[in-house]
């Protein structure tokens, strides 16, 4: 009875001791990240600040770019079908019922048939533009987060040797403890790598929405050329 009264004090003992171990090392992650005191604290929070608003700009950036490269595959086909049969107003009705860059500039040169090929091909140039801007909205934003995010890292590396050398200088001894220069050190190599992860999630998610912004202007341009060449034969 006593052998198993041990054993199982044993096993609670055992279970006790991992859960302390498993909130001994969750606690070590969190420190290790904001362990530099109260500088470090700052900067390693405007990087964070960074990396949030570098995710949420590409998230929203790339769904109104996705969105916006949707098209109907007979939306073209259809506009000619009308065109062709004269019906002008279908025509412009199927434009505003389609929200798509594509379709407001189709919308654009329909509403100024009638008058010179060149004033219809301006006012679609005109269009265009508008249509270009709202697709790279805030995009520049995260190339900004790209370079100020590391360099913000940097910075952190310098408070910290900063930090590093002032603690070096208060000690006025020859044998310097490495706990007097932890929290230096800390700053110093988690701001920077933090701060250089934010920069490479922000420059590959600027490349990425760049990309994407050039298929959907590829894609405005081709329509437009097709809707052109409609005008200049429209049977």
């Amino acid at each position: 009875m006593i052998h198993f009264l041990q054993v199982d004090s044993t096993a609670v003992a055992g279970q006790v001791a991992e859960k302390a171990a498993e909130v001994k090392e969750k606690l070590t992650v969190f420190e290790l990240v904001f362990s530099g005191g109260l500088i470090g604290q700052i900067i390693m929070s405007v990087i964070f600040v960074l990396l949030f608003f570098a995710i949420y700009l590409y998230i929203e950036r790339l769904l109104a770019i996705n969105a916006a490269s949707k098209i109907d595959a007979n939306f073209m086909n259809n506009i000619k079908l009308n065109l062709t049969n004269g019906k002008i107003a279908e025509a412009k009705m199927l434009c505003a019922q389609t929200n798509s860059p594509v379709a407001r500039l189709i919308e654009k040169g329909i509403s100024r048939i009638g008058k010179p090929l060149e004033d219809i091909n301006t006012a679609i140039e005109n269009t265009g533009k508008l249509e270009i801007y709202k697709l790279e909205k805030n995009v520049s934003m995260l190339a900004t987060i790209s370079g100020a995010g590391p360099m913000t890292g940097f910075l952190g590396t310098v408070v910290g040797m900063v930090i590093s050398f002032q603690k070096m200088a208060e000690s006025g001894s020859n044998k310097i403890e490495m706990s007097t220069l932890s929290e230096g050190i800390y700053t110093a190599m988690m701001t920077t790598v933090v701060g250089l992860i934010v920069g490479i999630i922000a420059y590959v998610g600027y490349n990425h929405l760049v990309t994407k912004t050039d298929k959907v202007v590829n894609q405005m341009e081709a329509k437009v050329v097709e809707f052109l060449d409609l005008l200049n034969d429209p049977a």
